[in-house]
């Protein structure tokens, strides 16, 4: 039985191209940083994690939230594949027991803040807004998109992001935990603007302040399905 189950929903991603030696002491042992085309990415990516069931079983007042979480992407050669996945550097959700699970058993970097989401069907459009509250202030994710879903093209900057099926956490300088993630490939909703407005040093420190200053390499909306968490393994 797998860990977890839910539906993944409208998947709002901006992407960063970073210097990668930013990213090295968050490498999980194990593992190296997938690349694409040689560039390093990390995202932001705001997201409904809904109809929550864990090892089956609904939680009460649990089941539907927001989640904003800033990840990146590494590999682990395995069995003569890779196993391409995500590394979270912080995940945001509004409940505080989702967190405590979370980072006690699968030593994740959950906080609990207020948040809220709106998604709004236009004429010719949709918009999708995820918020926030730090230090008395909200963020926003904010993307505005075409209305009719697209596939995501092959060999695609968008593919890379969205098609990594694992979670990979470093657990201490030998040790990694890995879960597998699955779930159908996605399509999306082809973006047509981005007023998000994060304030990134107030939410995640001054380490990752200067993104502030950089352009998105790409903005997506990913449209989401249903999502199983199977039972991590440690290496």
């Amino acid at each position: 039985m797998s860990f977890l189950t839910a539906e993944w929903n409208n998947l709002a991603m901006i992407n960063y191209e970073i210097d990668p030696k930013i990213l090295e002491k968050y490498v999980p042992p194990g593992t190296e940083l997938d690349l694409f085309e040689g560039k390093c990415f990390v995202s932001f990516i705001g997201f409904l994690f809904e109809d929550v069931k864990l090892l089956g079983i609904p939680i009460p007042f649990h089941r539907n939230f927001e989640e904003v979480n800033l990840r990146f992407y590494v590999r682990r050669f395995e069995n003569g594949i890779w196993k391409r996945g995500a590394v979270f550097i912080s995940e945001i959700v509004p409940k505080l027991a989702i967190s405590l699970v979370a980072n006690t058993l699968y030593n994740e970097h959950y906080r609990t803040l207020p948040m809220k989401n709106q998604l709004k069907m236009n004429e010719n459009s949709r918009e999708f807004i995820y918020q926030w509250k730090v230090n008395n202030n909200w963020n926003t994710i904010h993307l505005e998109t075409k209305k009719e879903a697209i596939d995501i093209e092959l060999n695609s900057e968008v593919e890379f992001i969205t098609e990594h099926y694992y979670g990979f956490n470093k657990l201490s300088e030998t040790k990694t935990i890995e879960y597998e993630v699955r779930h159908p490939r996605w399509q999306q909703y082809e973006v047509t603007k981005n007023v998000s407005n994060i304030d990134i040093e107030g939410v995640y420190g001054k380490e990752f302040a200067f993104i502030k200053d950089l352009k998105p390499s790409s903005v997506l909306l990913a449209i989401g399905s249903k999502i199983s968490i199977e039972v991590k393994r440690k290496f």
